[in-house]
């Protein structure tokens, strides 16, 4: 199967062990990642992530300055992005704590590469699609080549924020978007004060891609989260 589209993700790894982050950029470098980050600490983490803008995140839970967990917290306020713990605390409340929170996997060290490779393949392929997909939803379809929404027949153009928000939807397709990574998405670093203008693209996005946008299918609204796309079933 072909990977090669997920491997320039920007990747961000977090572990205070030198040798094993040395040991974890080799491993990916490997198998064809070339965008990486590391960092040792909380502190360094959030520095890193607030520049690099990570795609995925690999985290320890035991970390000098504090814990993988109250991280990962920290990095989903600001952008909304795929989480791997990566650690030697394998206890089961340990686990649910982490899935509690949000992430993606969990694996205990000592960890075999090959596992991990696949693991990481995993999580990027179902939060990152292949570029310039063509998109089923209940009522229309989306065509990211054509920049268009078809529906009933007719082909109705996106305009560029209206695809900017329906790439990051699907994306994330069948999970809540935050309305901060939406606002990133469409306006960039500086994303605040943009919440009633993405409501109002969202409502025009609606109204392209639903059959009653006042009572949407498609493009549904998590109250006091975000929204989420949701595909057609095949």
């Amino acid at each position: 199967m072909d990977f090669e589209y997920v491997k320039n993700k920007r990747i961000l790894l977090v572990d205070d062990e030198p040798e094993l982050l040395n040991m974890l950029v080799s491993i990916l470098k490997t198998e064809g990642f070339s965008n990486i980050e590391t960092a040792k600490t909380v502190k360094e983490a959030q520095i890193k992530a607030d520049s690099f803008l990570p795609e995925l995140a690999v985290l320890d839970v035991m970390l000098p300055d504090g814990d993988g967990f109250s991280l990962m917290e920290r990095l989903k306020q600001k952008r909304e992005y795929p989480i791997l713990f990566l650690t030697a605390r394998g206890e089961e409340e340990d686990k649910f704590q982490g899935f509690g929170l949000g992430a993606d996997d969990y694996m205990v060290k000592p960890f075999l590469p090959k596992e991990l490779i696949f693991r990481i393949l995993a999580i990027l392929r179902r939060s990152y699609k292949e570029e310039n997909p063509y998109v089923k939803l209940m009522h229309s379809e989306i065509d990211f080549a054509g920049a268009e929404v078809i529906k009933d027949g007719r082909h109705i153009p996106l305009t560029a924020k209206e695809y900017d928000l329906l790439s990051a939807l699907y994306r994330n397709a069948g999970r809540i978007v935050t309305i901060d990574a939406l606002c990133e998405a469409a306006w960039g670093d500086n994303p605040f004060g943009y919440e009633n203008t993405l409501m109002a693209h969202i409502r025009r996005i609606r109204e392209k891609i639903e059959l009653n946008p006042s009572h949407p299918q498609s493009l549904v609204t998590v109250k006091g989260l975000g929204y989420k796309l949701i595909l057609e079933e095949k």
